[in-house]
């Protein structure tokens, strides 16, 4: 353990190397102290000492600014959306392969097996998963298997409804069944997800 003296000594020394550079961040103030100074003799004491600054107010970091956009439309059109884009020009280019490319032509009907597997088997879970959960209430692993487990439950449920209906199960209404499902989902995620950042 360090004296008291040495201690502020060191304090000091650790000011001055990262009021030197003004990191924005307190990850950036640890990188620089611990790539400038050689720290106190514990494991970890650079860290604690910027900490302990830190703390104490000796050391100050600017907080980024996360601009939110005032207006739902704005949030649709910000990088806060950018997902929704994603799923929605996914879900578009299916419904136009499904209607453009015809079943015998090789080698294009294999992308659209391929679009139409993350289609039906992935975007209309991922949609509602958006919908019902915040962006980081789920990990990856769990958002993933999520998605497929609901896909596969919410496509037989479309298909027993059209069953009952005029148009019945056909590639067409099926088709556009799953692409309004996708999109509600996808439009109601993206108004949670500003609702969210508007009150956070």
């Amino acid at each position: 353990m360090k004296s008291g003296s040495s201690l502020d000594v060191f304090d000091k020394e650790l000011m001055r190397v990262v009021g030197n550079d003004h990191p924005e961040t307190l990850e950036k103030a640890i990188e620089l102290a611990s790539a400038g100074l050689s720290g106190p003799d514990e494991k970890g004491g650079v860290v604690d000492c910027v900490l302990r600054l830190e703390g104490s107010g000796k050391l100050v970091f600017e907080k980024p600014v996360v601009v939110v956009p005032s207006s739902l439309t704005g949030f649709f059109l910000s990088g806060w959306a950018l997902w929704f884009w994603v799923v929605f020009a996914s879900a578009l280019a299916t419904t136009a392969m499904v209607f453009v490319v015809p079943e015998g032509a090789f080698p294009l009907v294999y992308a659209r097996y391929v679009f139409g597997s993350v289609f039906v088997l992935f975007l209309p879970g991922y949609s509602l998963i958006r919908a019902l959960f915040g962006s980081k209430e789920l990990d990856s692993v769990e958002r993933l298997a999520l998605s497929i487990g609901l896909s596969l439950a919410l496509v037989p449920l479309a298909g027993l409804l059209l069953n009952y209906s005029p148009w019945g199960i056909r590639t067409v209404p099926v088709t556009l069944s799953l692409l309004a499902l996708t999109l509600a989902f996808s439009c109601a995620a993206v108004a949670r997800d500003f609702g969210m950042k508007r009150v956070g």
